[in-house]
């Protein structure tokens, strides 16, 4: 899955059957909705301080596997104040019993 917004980077031709070409779905914002990709962006910003930067990543394969590990982390072991502190999984859980 590729989400972007509907820049015309993300919308042409070339870059379109670079994703089919890899196997990939795209998603897009909502025409006029940039609020959208917020929460994306905020993901990515905090991985990138909590794991990314003053790191060295020497083959892509390492890089991947910290980016998955990191989404475990975060779904099953990275309380957040916003969900009470909880994970996102413990609220969910929650959500599921209710």
């Amino acid at each position: 899955m590729f989400h972007s917004d509907r820049g015309f980077q993300y919308t042409n031709r070339v870059f379109r059957q670079k994703l089919v070409d890899a196997g990939m779905t795209q998603s897009m914002s909502r025409v006029g909705k940039c609020i959208d990709n917020g929460p994306m962006e905020g993901f990515w910003g905090i991985l990138k301080r909590e794991r990314y930067y003053g790191r060295r990543f020497t083959d892509r394969k390492s890089l991947v596997r910290m980016i998955e590990n990191y989404i475990v982390y975060c779904n099953h072991q990275r309380l957040q104040r916003n969900l009470g502190v909880l994970t996102p999984m413990q609220k969910h859980e929650l959500y599921k019993a209710a």
